[in-house]
């Protein structure tokens, strides 16, 4: 029952020698985070955490209760198959090979033992060869799923030097190039089988931002290639991390645009000189939708102070229902993404493998596992793992729901306050609304940020392309793998949905605060005591500082005010002009500092 892999593993190396051609953009980070350790415990990673290691080039280190435990789990794996115990994926075949024996006895014979080391090198060796194109641009994409895993990693049978290589490419910043596509959604063998190469030494990989082999790679880190054993190719594959890292990458993302989608909303109710009636408690308290309650309350709280609350007898008793709805709209949003990002905490958490491995569980913890069907999976223990115990199952964990759900409910949210974002920037084309026209207050030069026709055009073609993000992915069913594979999930193009939809929203935004800045000059010349509460004032004054009013400025000269506006956005914090008030009904999640 032994296989021959010298031959294909010395084919694999021939094909690879060749570099491939990198993506056009290699977008590699900015280790600003470097000196920074962010420690795993498989229970506790943060979407902050994420982004620290991800994005900013946190290190990572286990903690000893995570490393122990992954080790006790990699001794039960080995037990179970000298006990003569059936493990998926490890003594027995996956997917449509189940039924077959890959191999009988102790694994920790010399005879199994060279086996499955000759069989596990080949496995990680082809994963340079694996899934479809294009490469991942982004550096970030690929630390993120490795830190994920790195997290989950520490619940499976993982042999400890897997475990450590995982740590080592974090660390040493050796980032494997990964085929963005390859994956059915669920399960993220592709792209992981990438990774398992670059740890072997094979294929290609970037060390520090520089392309080169994945030998050359661990070379220059001072690393020796993988030893992979056991059912490592399992244990690093058998994951949803590649979607779930993004997740993280998106809930932290969105977070920004939705409190610069309430900086700006209080922006746009000074603007058009606003009834502000719809924000307060009475009526807030007429539907107690918490989030919706907690949006109004967070924009209220930035309008303190402003003139909205003065009698003005040209103020309309009510605006058009985008600037009326626009709460509703905003709250529900952070409603959905408070939804996903619970779901993606116990994701990025907990164990998604196939097989599940569960140290200490005995027949007698509940009634089904001292069942003759389950009883013959448990493991007794022996001197050979310390006399541990427990359980290994086969199962279907790997299927990412609900989060997958959550993703497109998120995206779908989002698009509807997005309408209500480029209807209310609309509206100040007319003067049924803003009473006043811009030639009847035109401080400076406002003909170059006056609202034309092309902010008109790039606000509606926006929403376009955000409309055409939130079809949901049909959840087809393909028979894979002689029809045991029946089902597929498709994160990967959801999530990537999800993220271009937050990447347009900030656009829009940024079309948004040139139109609401713009309106607060023509409101202010209007009336120079006029004051429009802290937290707009601070955005506009530094708005104004980067692109004044006449067009004089650092931002001066053919870069279109857009791409200002848009860098303005991305560039500061929401938190600089206004941190939240304490009444957020979720758990808060700040901004790493980078600088």
């Amino acid at each position: 029952m032994f296989g021959k892999f010298g031959a294909a593993a010395a084919l694999c190396a021939a094909a690879l020698m060749a570099s491939a051609a990198p993506p056009a953009a290699y977008r590699a980070i900015v280790p600003a985070m470097s000196e920074r350790t962010v420690v795993l415990t498989g229970r506790d990673l943060t979407v902050e955490q994420v982004v620290q290691v991800a994005r900013y080039g946190a290190k990572v280190a286990l903690s000893p209760e995570a490393r122990q435990r992954s080790a006790d789990a990699h001794a039960l794996l080995l037990e179970a198959a000298a006990e003569g115990i059936s493990v998926y994926w490890f003594n027995r075949g996956s997917g449509s090979g189940r039924e077959k024996y890959i191999f009988t006895g102790d694994p920790l014979s010399p005879q199994n033992k060279k086996f499955l080391e000759a069989r596990q090198l080949a496995i990680f060796q082809r994963g340079a060869l694996a899934g479809l194109g294009p490469e991942i641009s982004d550096e970030e994409i690929v630390r993120a799923m490795l830190v994920v895993r790195a997290n989950t990693m520490s619940f499976e049978a993982a042999s400890p030097q897997l475990t450590q290589r995982l740590l080592e490419l974090l660390n040493e910043r050796i980032t494997p190039v990964v085929q963005s596509r390859g994956t059915v959604g669920e399960g993220d063998l592709g792209p992981f089988t990438n990774v398992g190469a670059t740890m072997v030494g094979t294929g290609n990989a970037y060390y520090r931002g520089v392309r080169m082999s994945a030998a050359e790679a661990l070379k220059q880190a001072g690393l020796e290639p993988l030893a992979p054993f056991g059912a490592d190719d399992s244990e690093l594959e058998s994951t949803n991390a590649y979607t779930t890292g993004q997740v993280a990458l998106l809930l932290y993302d969105a977070r920004e645009a939705l409190s610069w989608a309430d900086l700006n909303y209080a922006i746009d109710l000074n603007g058009m000189n606003s009834s502000v009636s719809p924000l307060s408690q009475p009526v807030q308290a007429n539907r107690p939708f918490k989030w919706l309650n907690w949006d109004a309350a967070r924009v209220l709280e930035m309008l303190k102070g402003s003139y909205l609350f003065e009698l003005d007898d040209k103020r309309i008793i009510q605006d058009p229902e985008s600037l009326r709805a626009s709460s509703i709209r905003q709250g529900s949003a952070w409603q959905a993404w408070a939804e996903l990002r619970d779901v993606a905490l116990i994701q990025m958490n907990s164990s998604d493998h196939n097989p599940a491995v569960r140290v200490g569980a005995s027949p007698g913890d509940s009634w089904e596992l001292s069942t003759p069907q389950l009883a013959q999976f448990y493991v007794k223990g022996s001197a050979r793992n310390h006399g541990q115990h427990g359980f290994i199952f086969s199962n279907a964990n790997w299927d990412p729901y609900p989060m997958a759900n959550e993703v497109e409910a998120f995206t779908i949210a989002l698009a509807n306050m997005d309408t209500a974002v480029s209807q209310r920037l609309l509206r100040f084309t007319n003067t049924f609304f803003t009473v006043i026209s811009p030639s009847d207050e035109s401080p400076g030069e406002p003909g170059r940020f006056h609202l034309t026709q092309g902010s008109e055009i790039d606000a509606v073609a926006l929403m376009q392309e955000i409309q055409g993000l939130i079809n949901p992915v049909p959840p087809e069913g393909n028979a894979l793998i002689q029809n045991v594979e029946d089902m597929q999930t498709q994160t990967r193009l959801k999530v990537t949905r999800a993220r271009t939809a937050v990447e347009d929203t900030f656009e829009l935004l940024a079309e948004d605060l040139l139109t609401g800045t713009y309106w607060l000059d023509l409101r202010k010349s209007q009336n120079p005591l006029r004051t429009f509460g802290a937290s707009p004032t601070a955005v506009w004054t530094a708005f104004r500082a980067t692109l004044p009013f006449n067009g004089v400025g650092p931002a001066s000269g053919t870069k279109p005010i857009h791409e200002i506006a848009s860098s303005f956005i991305r560039g500061n914090a929401a938190a600089n002009f206004y941190r939240d008030n304490g009444r957020e009904p979720g758990a808060a999640m700040r901004r790493p500092e980078a600088e």
